[in-house]
């Protein structure tokens, strides 16, 4: 409608020239694109045409578009167990807040509504991009923080738990790392040693070993050039490893 109505205003804005009609009818296709984009972005537009919308329009290499990542990922998790709950936006609102600053906004809650609402989240693309940005460290510190999201409420479901290893294995992180961090949220009698990697029936040895490495490899320096929030994480994560390896040093009465 509007590259039309630009013909017109154009024609008589350039003397009734030709060129003043193809003037107008640029700016006026320009007006109708917006129009068009905007319109369905309020009025619902499919999950997957609001996540390419963003990546389209996002810097390819900016925190924002990072952080429209991660809002995708939040909301599959948010969503595994058929209930989204206030104490989960407010823990991913602190954690992005912290997180991205200013380059998080109401755009970004207005994405997370749309993935919340319903399709099909396009997980394989989103975790190709993260793949493609961030190193293993920085994977590993993300999935501390989806864990965290799902124990929001003060529980981890089992839905949580598969929608968050699926996750994981697009991130193509090993599974003694998912296993590990899993157990740090969700614990049962051998959660100490999953922690560190190892079963219950490892030697002191091996058990001196696995602390070593696991405190070499999710020592919170790895991620040392991100942000607070993603330092706070990895400080949680490498006290739950003393913590565990303290827990089975005192239970088995290793010195």
């Amino acid at each position: 409608m509007f590259k039309f109505i630009g013909a017109i205003v154009g024609y008589f804005l350039f003397g009734r020239h030709f060129f003043g009609i193809m003037i107008g009818f640029v700016v006026g296709s320009v007006i109708d694109n917006y129009v068009t984009v905007s319109g369905k972005i309020k009025s619902g537009a499919k999950p997957e045409d609001i996540f390419e919308y963003y990546r389209q329009h996002s810097h390819t290499q900016g925190k924002s578009d990072f952080a429209t990542m991660l809002v995708v990922l939040s909301a599959a998790v948010m969503r595994a167990d058929g209930k989204v709950l206030k104490s989960e936006l407010e823990y991913l609102k602190s954690f992005f807040s912290q997180q991205f600053g200013p380059s998080f906004t109401t755009e970004h809650l207005s994405t997370l509504k749309h993935f919340l609402d319903g399709g099909t989240i396009p997980l394989v693309q989103v975790c190709g991009d993260i793949r493609a940005r961030t190193q293993i460290e920085i994977r590993i510190q993300l999935l501390h923080f989806l864990f965290g999201l799902a124990k929001a409420d003060g529980h981890v479901a089992e839905q949580e738990i598969n929608v968050i290893k699926n996750i994981a294995d697009l991130l193509e992180i090993p599974g003694s790392d998912f296993e590990s961090v899993k157990n740090m949220f969700y614990r049962n009698v051998n959660s100490d040693y999953s922690v560190l990697g190892i079963t219950s029936s490892a030697t002191e040895e091996e058990i001196k070993k696995a602390y070593r490495q696991m405190a070499i490899r999710y020592h919170p320096d790895k991620v040392a050039s991100m942000g607070e929030e993603y330092q706070k994480g990895a400080k949680e994560k490498f006290q739950k490893i003393q913590e565990a390896y303290e827990n089975i040093k005192k239970s088995r009465g290793i010195n």
